[in-house]
């Protein structure tokens, strides 16, 4: 940690490690299940659209809770908002493990959702807080923080796998509790933020975020076995389209908003949110097909699945790393573009498996797609946070997190519904997911070439302010 000296250097090491380790299990739980999802096909009797349920009920509700979650940990204080998401996030990993159904362990997944979206806008907001007088130092902490998420990211598929092999599916659940328990502990020694009391939940936003996006998830898992002219999907979609729009008229005229509309219009942030949804729906939603492919068309066992993702976890490390320190030298622009590009190229050798496909050949892909995204994440991070002023930290972050998970859960609904049918369409399912990838990754870089400022950020600049990064 010594290159995070400052004159707190232990403080802000503990809240470093504090922040990131929550962080961490969140999103191993975003990844750890798809190994196991064809275990829970045959023991649970799901199908595969009540597998993308499995993964996007976790997802969803992670999504659609973040921003009030934001405001949640601006009034309560960052450090208590936290620690009550870790002792909720272990509950509801207790309720998953003693799942008997599906329908179980999907309304138990939501739950943890729950829990999942009370630790990552206050991790966050302890980093920002921490770091706030030194934007390099900040930009190198979200590259620390933005490592062990992309770490669990990627080390969910292994480590579920080898959970999977040794002691059963329920224990890729029990896990998180001694690990919630150790963040528990850890977090009680970091320093509480200052609280807005004065903030308060928007409900009739909050209830619209929920009914849209849920609406459109539904729709896109149900095209699959249903079809898109089916009166269940096209009044699902209906709705979500509604309730999107009442959903941006509320946020345009309540006096505290969920989601400040004026965030969109600061330099930068539009851009950096467009690109979070390009990386989460992709990569996402490949993790959801190369799982099944690997275990449907390959036959690897659940741990030889498990290990099969081995070079995306190193990968993931040291591209969030390298992302940290050239934010800090160059700004964000050059890390996301050049994420961007890797990661395109790397989805677009997807194309080239099909079922006889060696390990080999799947390395340069497993290999550039972490790359391109543990590149552009932190640097995306940093310019969001530089965006705004320290106090809305919370609220930023979970705009920029409510819209990456809500990519993330539309990834998983929309290629999962391109190989429903058997597994003879996951093969042809996965190269249309690549390119379909690889596109939305070539845009996302032409949306960060025009819409990333150069000029690297003064750190803490408030709402409002000409911010360049």
């Amino acid at each position: 940690m010594n290159t995070l000296a400052t004159d707190r250097p232990t403080s802000i090491a503990w809240t470093i490690v504090a922040a990131s380790f929550g962080f961490a299990v969140v999103q191993l739980d975003v990844t750890i299940v798809n190994v196991a999802l064809p275990r829970l096909s045959v023991e649970l009797t799901a199908s595969v659209p009540g597998l993308q349920w499995v993964v996007d009920a976790y997802s969803l509700v992670f999504a659609v809770l973040l921003l009030s979650a934001g405001v949640m940990g601006d009034r309560l204080g960052a450090r208590r908002a936290y620690l009550i998401g870790l002792a909720g996030f272990a509950l509801a990993s207790a309720a998953c493990g003693a799942a008997q159904t599906a329908a179980e362990l999907i309304a138990a997944r939501a739950v943890q959702g729950i829990g999942a979206a009370l630790l990552v806008p206050p991790s966050l907001a302890l980093i920002n807080h921490a770091c706030a007088h030194d934007a390099k130092l900040r930009a190198k902490a979200i590259g620390f923080w933005t490592a062990a998420a992309g770490i669990s990211i990627a080390a969910g598929p292994i480590v579920g796998g080898l959970l999977l092999g040794w002691l059963g599916w329920r224990s890729i659940f029990f896990v998180n509790l001694p690990l919630c328990a150790l963040g528990m502990a850890i977090t009680l020694r970091v320093a509480e933020t200052p609280r807005k009391p004065q903030q308060h939940l928007d409900l009739r936003g909050q209830l619209l975020a929920i009914t849209a996006l849920t609406c459109l998830t539904a729709a896109v898992i149900e095209i699959g076995p249903l079809g898109v002219t089916h009166p269940l999907v096209l009044t699902s979609l209906a709705l979500a389209v509604v309730s999107a729009l009442l959903f941006v008229r509320v946020e345009s005229r309540v006096a505290q908003p969920m989601l400040p509309l004026r965030f969109f219009r600061l330099p930068n942030f539009s851009p950096a949110v467009m690109f979070g949804i390009s990386v989460n729906l992709t990569y996402y939603g490949l993790i959801f097909i190369i799982s099944l492919y690997l275990q449907h068309v390959c036959r690897y066992t659940a741990t030889q699945a498990g290990l099969a993702f081995l070079p995306l976890t190193a990968t993931f490390a040291v591209a969030n790393l390298i992302s940290g320190w050239m934010a800090g030298h160059y700004g964000s622009r050059l890390p996301m573009l050049l994420g961007a590009m890797i990661g395109a190229s790397g989805f677009a050798l997807l194309t080239r498996l099909d079922a006889h496909s060696s390990y080999l050949a799947m390395l340069a892909p497993f290999l550039l797609i972490p790359s391109g995204m543990g590149l552009g994440v932190p640097a995306m991070t940093t310019a969001i946070l530089a965006s705004v002023e320290k106090t809305f930290s919370g609220t930023a972050s979970a705009v920029l997190n409510a819209a990456r998970q809500a990519g993330g859960a539309i990834g998983v609904a929309a290629f999962g519904a391109l190989v429903t049918g058997g597994d003879g369409r996951i093969v042809p399912g996965m190269h249309r997911t690549a390119w379909l990838s690889s596109a939305l990754l070539a845009m996302a870089a032409v949306v960060v070439w025009f819409g990333i400022r150069r000029q690297a950020a003064r750190p803490n600049d408030p709402i409002g302010s000409e911010t360049h990064l």
